[in-house]
């Protein structure tokens, strides 16, 4: 007996096992650092049966394995499943450790416990697993002589040896139940029972979790027990384990399909009435009785046109359209684009226009012409634009006025902006033209981009029948209907415009859309809402709680009196949320968790919530009508309930695949049962009631503010720049994406402007950290635990100069506002530092907005929120907000008192304030006067755009606004500048006056 063998035999065999790590057992509570074993537990047995018994017998003497190496075997591959996957498990029994022969008559206690570890190779059969079972555990009992105590000394990091909680034993035994005691000598000895009972309830247990084997010699059969710690476990939960045992006993050795003999990872735990669960939940399939056939969506809408052509179909501001006029315009872009641009079915045609009346009928008429829509973001980069228009070999771009900076001469585009002006006839020609394009169902609608974690986007393809498809359950599903007045306020990048735009007109509701940067007005917003009768939203958990909570402190609850159908998707839903939601809109208001990628046509589950919801864990819900899912481990098997897997998900809206990734699409498709799944790549649970809930992802991709983000194409964005050698992106407390760069020779403004010359905005990180090094661990990977906190790079940001500090008490009161939102109250912020720069985001840039509204008593048309987002420093927003119009009271105090010693200072700051006014509205008049020209120059003198109109009239309001200013200073004497101004603005402000007036 060699104690320098069976050492060096325990270093080897525990070299790299993790003995102070629990497994993932499936804990209903876990017991804290601070807290100590109660010694309570909880035991469930039960016996084998004649038949099960017979086979497990069987299987041992065939193939010559000894029943304790088949029973532990068993107990590593049940393990193995129960922990969903874990491979590496180490697990304690106890020896007799009579190790010499002469210590065999030896009356006392010479047990001595010992770790047994087992590796599993998930892909050998059962019968492989046991044989290496078989001969691992006889070098464990040779070495078993080591002491516990010598074993845990080799392994000096381990504090806690956790393994030693769960543990393994096997007995045989000829006793009878008569024979419970013995004697030894003249004293009398009682048997004590296997499970000790300490209450009706409850025994004694000294291990978290171990399975006891009995095999009765006497009768030949086989039981067992599990005993596991209430501390950890509730009644139930072992119960239901040890009927997977019992499940997994019978598929692997009574069933007749060789299991045995297939790879462990095909084990089952799942029991009968789960089975049954999953496939009820999975019955799905509904007919849907439509006096349409479910063709094209061009056709679709068509349809809607002749159903009711007078009903409104689209509306902005003050510009609508019917349904049979937005047809006409539709018809008109689509023979322009297949008689001068030569489109083709199929040929993917992109659109980078801002939300108006243009951008809706270039999505239908691409649609008409059987080619693929394409949407770019106009706040895209330049580079990124031209970026996808070569990943897509586009040869064409529709683009507006608004947009059209973005793209080079040689690239064809085309300008729709003229589409309102056509008067001309459709004729019997050009209606036959459009009727002969060819196109089916099953040809692609669109494709929209996603995040792509090699760093180049995925365009994701949608056919025309997995829209029209996914349309007939959200309808079915009561999400929306054709009596709705649907608002849309996604992006154009986000893939729920298609959704609110293409679906509103192939189910015959009518479409309210906001004027570009809409979405960040909210006292414009809640106007639309309440004068428009807005009926049914779809946007992101953030939006819907900043826009509710402005209602609810406006007391502007009116505004959402009509609402039917609240849907929240993109993000994470919260019971805080609920509880907002629910306490702004009305009891008959029907609010919808939604949740899918773009790659199962935006949605594919959706969940009711209720004012009865109490947990903070909001279930995704179930599947749509004609969807079905899968919970699969990382070996592509059905796991059982309560367990994470990775969800999968087919039916009606599945995506084509990645335009031009083969390589991807293989990766994300798959074929089960003949029928095409989707990888969402999202790890999710279902709990006994049916609900799936979302728990986190495989990967690093991550959404944000609703937006689905690869980190890996921010991280191969920056690795572009040649300074840099390594970089980690994270997403930081729900809101921040915080880039850690490893480089010497670049600095925080060269990684910003590269990012943002590169990168969608929603997409650049809102700190950049530089390290000379980055934390690696010991595989040579970054180590994330180790990066330093963002609020590290915050501190640096917010600059301690004080020479930047405000100039004036005005500038103090726009910082003092500045900290409040970015909650920096201790720090100091420059008053030149770009808001974006320092952690800001444009929901937060809302906030900011209107708590100058708030604060400044002003609305959208005296200063848009364009303005500031277009000079985003404390110091611009203060000469901004200077600009105000003056209030009355302002003005008389200044007129009443000229013997104040202060008057002229109060006269020079107020001529600086009109000075300010005055250069405004001037650059603003000569944009307007541009664009007019422009108009005129591309559309034969045709009415102008009913944007370029609307800021004609809010020029003319403000200009209104401050002409008593302007005449009360110019009285006085107090500025000939003003004088001279005032002339030369009344001479072009009648000019475009008598322009607006002539040209509408």
């Amino acid at each position: 007996m060699s104690m320098t063998g069976a050492s060096m035999f325990w270093l080897d065999a525990l070299h790299d096992c993790k003995l102070d790590q629990s497994l993932l057992l499936p804990f209903d509570r876990y017991r804290l650092a601070n807290e100590h074993r109660t010694g309570r537990g909880t035991s469930i047995s039960f016996d084998f049966g004649q038949d099960l018994s017979y086979d497990f017998l069987i299987h041992a003497s065939s193939n010559n394995i000894s029943l304790q190496h088949l029973a532990l075997a068993t107990y590593y591959v049940f393990l193995f499943k129960l922990t969903n996957g874990q491979t590496d498990l180490c697990i304690s029994i106890n020896t007799h450790g009579r190790y010499r022969d002469k210590l065999r008559s030896i009356i006392g206690m010479f047990v001595n416990a010992i770790p047994l570890r087992c590796q599993l190779d998930p892909h050998l059969s059962f019968d492989k697993i046991t044989k290496r079972v078989q001969d691992d555990m006889i070098n464990y009992v040779k070495y078993s002589y080591f002491p516990l105590q010598r074993i845990l000394n080799q392994h000096p990091n381990i504090s806690n040896p956790v393994f030693l909680d769960t543990s393994f034993e096997f007995i045989s035994s000829m006793r009878r139940d008569e024979e419970n005691e013995i004697m030894i000598g003249d004293s009398r000895f009682s048997l004590l029972p296997y499970s000790i009972k300490i209450s009706e309830d409850e025994i004694m247990s000294k291990f978290d979790f171990i399975l006891n084997f009995y095999y009765d010699l006497n009768l030949n059969k086989l039981s067992c027990t599990i005993n596991a710690s209430v501390d950890l476990f509730y009644a139930e939960t072992i119960c239901t384990i040890a009927q997977r045992l019992q499940t997994m006993l019978h598929h692997q050795f009574t069933s007749f399909d060789n299991q045995i003999y297939k790879p462990i990872y095909e084990s089952s735990l799942t029991l009968s009435n789960e089975q049954y669960l999953l496939h009820s939940m999975n019955n799905t399939q509904t007919s849907f009785s439509s006096s349409s056939p479910l063709t094209c969506i061009h056709h679709e809408f068509v349809y809607q046109v002749m159903k009711h052509p007078q009903k409104l179909g689209v509306e902005l501001d003050e510009q609508c359209l019917t349904y049979c006029e937005l047809l006409h315009y539709v018809q008109v872009l689509s023979l322009a684009l297949l008689n001068e641009y030569h489109v083709t079915s199929g040929e993917i045609v992109c659109q980078c226009v801002e939300r108006s009346l243009e951008m809706v009928i270039g999505i239908m008429a691409i649609e008409m012409t059987g080619a693929v829509y394409c949407p770019l973001s106009p706040r895209d980069p330049q580079h990124r634009l031209h970026a996808l228009l070569e990943q897509t070999q586009s040869r064409l771009v529709l683009f507006h006025w608004l947009s059209k900076k973005k793209f080079n001469d040689t690239i064809i585009s085309f300008d729709i902006s003229s589409i309102l002006t056509y008067t001309n006839v459709i004729g019997d020609t050009d209606v036959d033209r459009l009727s002969n394009v060819i196109l089916t169902a099953d040809d692609i609608a669109y494709i929209i981009f996603t995040s792509g974690s090699t760093g180049i986007p995925k365009s994701v393809q949608v056919r025309h029948s997995n829209f029209t498809r996914f349309m007939c359950s959200l309808v079915y599903s009561d999400v929306l209907n054709e009596k709705d007045t649907i608002l849309q306020i996604a992006r154009c990048s986000f893939d729920v415009h298609v959704q609110d735009i293409m679906g509103s007109f192939i189910t015959g509701s009518s479409l309210i859309i906001l004027h570009p940067r809409g979405i960040m007005d909210f006292d414009y917003l809640a106007n639309v809402f309440e004068e428009k009768t807005i009926t049914c939203i779809t946007t992101v958990p953030t939006i819907i709680h900043n826009f509710f909570t402005f209602l609810q402190q406006s007391n502007r609850l009116n505004a959402v009196l009509y609402l039917r159908s609240v849907s929240s998707g993109g993000e994470p839903c919260s019971l805080k949320l609920i509880n907002l939601m629910t306490n702004t809109v009305t009891h008959t208001c029907r609010l919808w968790n939604m949740y899918g990628p773009a790659e199962t046509t935006t949605a594919c589950t959706f969940y009711p919530l209720t004012s009865t919801i109490e947990t903070e864990k909001i279930p995704i819900g179930i599947p749509l009508s004609n969807y079905q899912y899968l919970i699969l481990d990382q070996f592509s098997q059905s796991l059982f309930p309560n367990q994470q897997g990775e969800l999968v998900v087919g039916g009606v809206g599945i995506f084509v695949g990645y335009l031009g990734r083969d390589d991807l699409s293989a990766k994300a498709l798959l074929e089960i049962d003949d029928r095409i799944f989707y990888r969402l790549g999202d790890l999710v649970t279902l709990d006994d009631n049916g609900l799936l809930h979302y728990q986190g992802r495989k990967d690093h991709q991550i959404k944000l503010r609703g937006q689905r983000i690869e980190l890996g194409e921010i991280e191969r964005c920056l690795l572009n720049i040649t300074s840099i050698s390594t970089c980690v992106v994270m997403k930081w407390n729900d809101d921040y994406l915080v880039a850690y760069v490893q480089s010497s020779h670049v600095n925080e403004e060269q990684l910003r402007q590269h990012c943002q010359s590169h990168l969608a905005p929603h997409m650049i990180p809102s700190f950049f950290i530089i390290l000379d090094k980055l934390p690696l661990n010991q595989n040579g990977k970054v180590d994330r635990k180790q990066l330093p906190s963002p609020q590290f790079s915050l501190s640096a940001l917010l600059t301690s100069d004080k020479s930047d500090t405000p100039l004036n008490q005005f500038e103090e009161r726009i910082h003092t506002i500045w900290c409040q939102v970015l909650h920096s109250n201790e720090n100091h912020i420059s008053t030149t530092t770009n808001f974006f720069s320092i952690g800001g985001h444009s929901l937060l840039f809302i906030q900011l907005y209107h708590r100058y509204q708030s604060v400044f008593k002003f609305d959208a048309h005296s200063l848009s929120i364009g303005l500031f987002l277009q000079q985003p420093t404390v110091r611009q927003h203060a000469q901004v907000l200077q600009t105000l119009p003056f209030n009355d009271t302002e003005i008389i105090q200044i007129n009443q008192d000229p013997n104040d010693p202060r008057y002229i200072d109060k006269m020079i700051a107020l001529n600086q304030k009109l000075q300010n006014i005055v250069s405004q509205i001037l650059d603003e008049f000569h944009i307007l006067i541009e664009q007019l020209w422009n108009d005129i120059s591309t559309n034969n003198g045709n009415i102008i755009s009913c944007l370029l109109e609307e800021h004609a009239k809010n020029l003319i309001k403000k200009w209104m606004n401050n002409i008593k200013m302007f005449n009360i200073l110019n009285f006085n004497g107090t500025s000939k500048y003003c004088s001279e101004t005032i002339h030369s603005i009344n001479d072009i402000f009648f000019s475009v006056f008598v322009f607006v007036i002539m040209t509408t």
